[in-house]
């Protein structure tokens, strides 16, 4: 696991710890920053070392989103083109994200904006403070909210009108409103959010890893298939994880009155 230039990376065993590293701007997203997240989340297909991913905050904020002057300010005097490219490249982010094989857990303190809010979107579960304070402001900018999949996959999160309210807006979602809505699946002191998170993806860690993955793409994929497809697909899907070592070892630990020890294959 190579270090990264523009955000940090800190392994906590199996578990990855990702964070943006600009604390003193609330964590801002650049151009190199967005696009060495997308390498190092695709890579994570191929990677059997790290089996979860906690996307932390850092100084007390998860992310302000796309730095004005550095992502913003280029973007105002862009053609099509290049503008087109760089939309494509922030989406390439959320589809290496779903597409790593590895569950994501959002730990989101204070600012959790624009991108950055995606960022926590496209996790697979997300657990935040009284603090957190999270918007998909792309309005407040002059720009659509239907940014790098929030109108596919927010409304499914916490449902339409809801969604729809904040993608409008833009104004800010309390914590409170979001573990209400099922953005965050719990709220925890600031001081123990990467300790919770990082305790949550070894939890998750521990078990069955090959399936993990097998869930995460049935998660994603049967967004857009029909009950009946599903169903088929799931079947199809478990009789493969049927296949591996750990569904004989979780038999052969029951048999013996004893706890699994899943090996991930």
């Amino acid at each position: 696991m190579s270090d990264p230039k523009h955000f940090r990376l800190t392994p906590e065993g199996s578990v990855a710890v990702v964070s943006l590293d600009r604390p003193d701007r609330k964590n801002p997203l650049t151009f190199d920053s967005y696009a060495e997240l997308r390498d190092w989340f695709r890579g994570l297909v191929y990677d059997d070392e790290i089996t979860a991913v906690v996307f932390a905050s850092n100084g007390g904020n998860f992310s302000s989103g796309g730095d004005v002057h550095d992502i913003i300010g280029p973007l105002v005097a862009m053609e099509m083109k290049d503008l087109l490219r760089f939309t494509r490249m922030t989406g390439d982010l959320v589809k290496a994200m779903i597409g790593c094989g590895k569950p994501v857990i959002a730990a989101v303190d204070g600012i959790c904006v624009g991108a950055g809010a995606i960022i926590a979107m496209a996790s697979d579960l997300r657990i935040g403070t009284p603090e957190a304070r999270t918007a998909f402001l792309f309005t407040r900018v002059g720009l659509a909210g239907c940014d790098m999949g929030a109108c596919a996959m927010l409304p499914r999160i916490i449902g339409q009108g809801r969604a729809a309210e904040l993608l409008y807006t833009g104004r800010s979602m309390s914590a409170e409103e979001g573990e209400k809505w099922g953005f965050f699946n719990r709220l925890v002191a600031p001081e123990v959010l990467r300790s919770e998170a990082v305790a949550l993806a070894q939890k998750i860690s521990e078990g069955p890893n090959f399936a993990h993955m097998m869930t995460k793409t049935m998660l994603n994929q049967e967004w857009s298939m029909s009950l009946e497809q599903a169903i088929e697909s799931e079947a199809q899907a478990q009789a493969i994880c049927m296949q591996t070592g750990d569904f004989r070892r979780a038999y052969e630990a029951f048999v013996a009155k004893e706890k699994p020890v899943f090996e991930g294959n």
